[in-house]
């Protein structure tokens, strides 16, 4: 049986047998056949993208058929949750099509955290449908219209229920902590954000879903949904990019590599390579810019959208007429070119 992903998950649900989240420890990008064949005989799957809630004592046969087919890790997995009481699921994906459960939205987010596929590349189309919105405490995911009741009980036995967030994505270091980077504040980055090997984000970072740095990069400004940083860009204390979600509309922001956006700068255009925003300049698509000549004379004036991609920028502001400016490196572009002859 051929598949996309697979995964074996523990989580929560409500007082009424809904899932609040669920927690992929090791999920699979296209698992072996052998394995989900070996799964299926157990669990009753029998093709196509399906979520399927198991019971506790179903947990040592998928230990014994994961054991035959050396799938060593989901062998320890299903062996530390034996004798649990949370609820469990395993999600099977065939193919990447629209997400139907919870546990579908949970397992594509989990497979970007755990930096097994880039941003863009999953089919993410009604997620926030199928994404309660949840209370995240202290005591884990509480539904909402429980979660009155359950401070209750916990002031009743002298606790406090303390209350981190109530909202429909939990803190990604939740649910996965990929090797080679650093978190100054961990409730900034959502679960789905792709957090490339050598990227630090410092207490004011923050990185959405769906988005993220491809490598090393120092990230003191936001990362919004659908934005993807290329290696070695640092975005500055207090900057900004515009998500899709923000009023980019269709066009995806990215960030090519050896950028800088400027503190407190905003982008809202695509970058090439070795670009900068200089500190404090908002840059949409719809800015009207002087474009530079070596000497630093305008040459003309173009819509910055029409900029988009294009490596080797600086854009500026104009300190005594506050147009915004753009200078070219002339020779950086030259030496790109005959990089990247082919003949």
């Amino acid at each position: 049986m051929s598949n996309f992903a697979f995964g074996l998950g523990v989580g929560s649900q409500s007082a009424a047998g809904q899932w609040l989240e669920v927690y992929y420890h090791a999920p699979l990008l296209n698992a072996p056949e052998t394995l989900i064949q070996a799964v299926a005989e157990i669990v009753g799957y029998n093709g196509g993208n399906q979520t399927i809630e198991l019971a506790e004592s179903q947990l040592k046969a998928l230990e014994v058929a994961f054991l035959s087919v050396d799938a060593e890790q989901q062998a320890e997995l299903t062996e530390i949750l034996e004798g649990t009481r949370q609820p469990l699921v395993v999600c099977i994906l065939e193919s990447d099509q629209q997400p139907q459960t919870t546990a579908e939205v949970y397992l594509k987010l989990s497979l970007l955290s755990h930096r097994l596929v880039k941003p863009h590349s999953l089919n993410l189309t009604g997620m926030f449908g199928l994404l309660p919105n949840v209370a995240w405490t202290s005591e884990g995911a509480v539904a909402v219209n429980e979660l009155a009741n359950r401070q209750l009980a916990a002031r009743a036995q002298g606790r406090i229920l303390e209350v981190f967030s109530v909202d429909k994505f939990p803190k990604m270091a939740n649910y996965a902590v990929p090797e080679g980077i650093r978190i100054g504040d961990a409730a900034r980055i959502r679960l789905g954000a792709y957090v490339g090997e050598g990227t630090t984000v410092m207490h004011e970072g923050f990185i959405n879903f769906n988005a993220g740095t491809l490598g090393v990069s120092m990230v003191e400004g936001r990362i919004s949904a659908g934005v993807v940083v290329g290696n070695g860009s640092d975005l500055g204390g207090g900057c900004s990019t515009m998500g899709t979600l923000s009023g980019g509309n269709n066009v995806v922001i990215s960030v090519g590599e050896n950028c800088l956006i400027g503190a407190n700068a905003g982008l809202g255009l695509p970058l090439g390579d070795r670009c900068t925003v200089e500190a404090g300049l908002y840059v949409t698509g719809s800015s009207k810019v002087t474009l530079l000549d070596d000497h630093n004379q305008p040459v003309t004036v173009v819509k910055a959208a029409e900029l988009a991609g294009k490596s080797d920028l600086l854009f500026r502001r104009n300190s005594q007429t506050g147009q915004i400016e753009v200078k070219t490196n002339q020779s950086a572009i030259e030496l790109n070119a005959e990089l990247h002859k082919h003949n």
